[in-house]
């Protein structure tokens, strides 16, 4: 079963990037200092930022669907990021070290089913979750901090 992993649009963010921190703040958004990788994971290009990047650290709705399961998580994204990830079959690097939770939606934005993967082994589950017919998209958190890590569409 093929799959598409796409970052976030970087357009709803670059208005963001290099505002005053106080600025940011008023918005509810923080600037950090990347000091290690991992740490710091990019939801624009699905990666972990490199010491001495800056990263956003704000709120976003990952599931704008009306529905019990809209949600929203706060995410980083890296000051200067433009263009977002996007592959078919193959897994972000920032994705594969961590532990993930993998959330199938159907085209309503109702959960289907939801599982725990290590991030090594991330296939076998999407193809398991797309075996439903009924799935339309999967959504990836990290399972320990919780935050949105980007979404999987059919190929």
């Amino acid at each position: 079963m093929a799959f598409r992993i796409t970052g976030l649009s970087a357009e709803p963010f670059l208005p963001l990037f290099g505002l005053p921190d106080e600025e940011l703040a008023r918005r509810g958004v923080r600037r950090y200092l990347v000091d290690a990788t991992p740490g710091f994971p990019d939801r624009i290009e699905m990666r972990d930022a490199e010491p001495g990047e800056t990263v956003l650290l704000l709120n976003h709705v990952c599931q704008p669907a009306e529905t019990p399961y809209r949600a929203s998580h706060a995410i980083f994204v890296r000051e200067g990021a433009t263009r977002a990830y996007d592959a078919v079959d193959e897994i972000p690097p920032v994705m594969r070290g961590r532990l993930l939770s993998l959330r199938a939606y159907d085209a309503e934005g109702m959960m289907r089913e939801a599982d725990v993967v290590e991030g090594a082994v991330i296939e076998p589950l999407i193809a398991r979750l797309f075996a439903d017919p009924a799935v339309s998209y999967i959504h990836v958190h990290n399972a320990r901090p919780g935050c949105y890590s980007g979404r999987i569409d059919r190929a």
